[in-house]
């Protein structure tokens, strides 16, 4: 998939807390309907079926 992001491992604490870092695993794990969206409303409808199911 080529929406995939790296996730990248470091040794310092700090930086495992840094937004960018935390939401790469969980944007991974967003199935490929929602990731290749053609626009930001119809991804933000599909995020929030797909959230809405979490629940």
């Amino acid at each position: 998939n080529r929406h995939k992001l790296k996730h990248r491992k470091f040794h310092q604490n700090l930086r495992k807390h840094f937004f960018t870092l935390r939401v790469v695993e969980l944007w991974n794990k967003l199935p490929r309907k929602v990731v290749e969206c053609p626009s930001s409303e119809i991804f933000k409808s599909c995020l929030d079926m797909v959230l809405g199911k979490l629940l």
